[in-house]
């Protein structure tokens, strides 16, 4: 039903033009750029049946941590969620991961979203209590850690 392919350079328009929508609320800070400029390579992108975006996630494979991958921002539409897509695009990371020797997966939340949380929870993900200060004054962020 979608098509899984990964991501371009050329993504990041159509990506940050339906951010703000999926998520009810402004967001698109949270993905500069530079991300599908860098990090194109480890991300994904799913297409609908005419070419639309249904959903992508946005990931890479630590260049300090050798061991570590890190899942940066992953969205599905509204139109495409509780379908699997979300489930499929983690899979293909992992597999992605495990290719390149990495042996942990990791990736990180505001305590509100409690659907990311089960969701990462259901992904076999560890789920850590708010971190206060996370990243820096006033942020408590959950962290998720997942071994391959």
């Amino acid at each position: 039903m979608y098509a899984l392919r990964p991501a371009t350079p050329a993504d990041y328009d159509a990506i940050a033009a339906v951010l703000d929508d999926w998520w009810g609320r402004p967001i698109q800070g949270a993905l500069p750029r530079l991300f599908l400029d860098h990090f194109h390579r480890t991300s994904l992108v799913a297409e609908g049946p005419s070419g639309e975006p249904a959903g992508f996630l946005i990931g890479l494979l630590s260049p300090s941590l050798p061991d570590e991958a890190y899942i940066h921002f992953v969205g599905v539409s509204p139109g495409a969620r509780q379908s699997g897509l979300a489930r499929t695009m983690y899979e293909r990371f992992f597999e992605l991961a495990r290719a390149d020797g990495r042996r942990v997966v990791k990736a990180i939340t505001a305590p509100v979203n409690g659907a990311s949380i089960a969701f990462h929870r259901r992904m076999g993900f560890e789920v850590s209590e708010p971190t206060p200060g996370y990243n820096g004054p006033g942020t408590s962020l959950v962290t998720f850690s997942r071994p391959l």
